[in-house]
């Protein structure tokens, strides 16, 4: 079993998987029902899920998603590096006026239980909400609030210091591996 500081470590924004890994519709059960545990601004629990591990499914949500918008030149996963699996997040307004900070806790739970399982996503707000509740079909008293992207990593993602300049953009080597700058401890507590 993982040590919290290994899940977090390993939780990385993954953009290309082995497709072919198929996700159970179980299994993104398990990791909804992670996010249903955790806390809730007011214990509203005013989040809601729609889960897709069908392929079909998977490509009409796939083309309303905006990847790595740090690349470029890199239009997002070619065929067989997508995800296997999404779980679109929605706020349901027939239950609160908002939801607070909700789903940030909630995205972060379904994302450490999918690492915890050998599996790596990436969240999506970058999202054409109108296509995206067009094609799913949803009722308006839902607020398509963010996308997680789910699958077996095909790529590696390793965390760099911040350079000198301060640049935070990730970017990729001539190899296709992923880097992420990340500030230092020092740099982000302050007295």
């Amino acid at each position: 079993m993982c040590m919290l500081k290994e899940l977090v470590v390993k939780n990385r924004s993954y953009r290309r998987f082995h497709e072919e890994v198929r996700i159970e519709r179980g299994t993104l059960r398990q990791l909804v029902e992670l996010a249903r545990l955790s806390s809730s601004g007011a214990n509203l629990q005013s989040l809601k899920y729609l889960l897709s591990a069908e392929p079909e499914k998977n490509a009409r949500i796939f083309t309303t998603l905006g990847w790595a918008g740090y690349l470029k030149d890199w239009d997002g996963p070619v065929e067989r590096e997508r995800p296997s699996a999404y779980i679109v997040m929605l706020f349901d307004s027939a239950i609160a006026k908002t939801c607070f900070w909700d789903h940030g806790i909630a995205a972060q739970s379904i994302m450490l239980g999918a690492v915890e399982q050998g599996l790596g996503g990436c969240m999506f707000g970058n999202v054409n909400r109108d296509e995206l509740r067009r094609v799913l079909d949803l009722d308006e008293r839902f607020e398509i609030l963010m996308v997680l992207a789910l699958g077996k990593p095909k790529e590696e993602v390793r965390l760099v210091p911040l350079p000198p300049d301060g640049d935070i953009r990730y970017y990729r080597d001539a190899d296709g591996m992923h880097y992420v700058p990340k500030r230092s401890l020092e740099e982000i507590i302050l007295g």
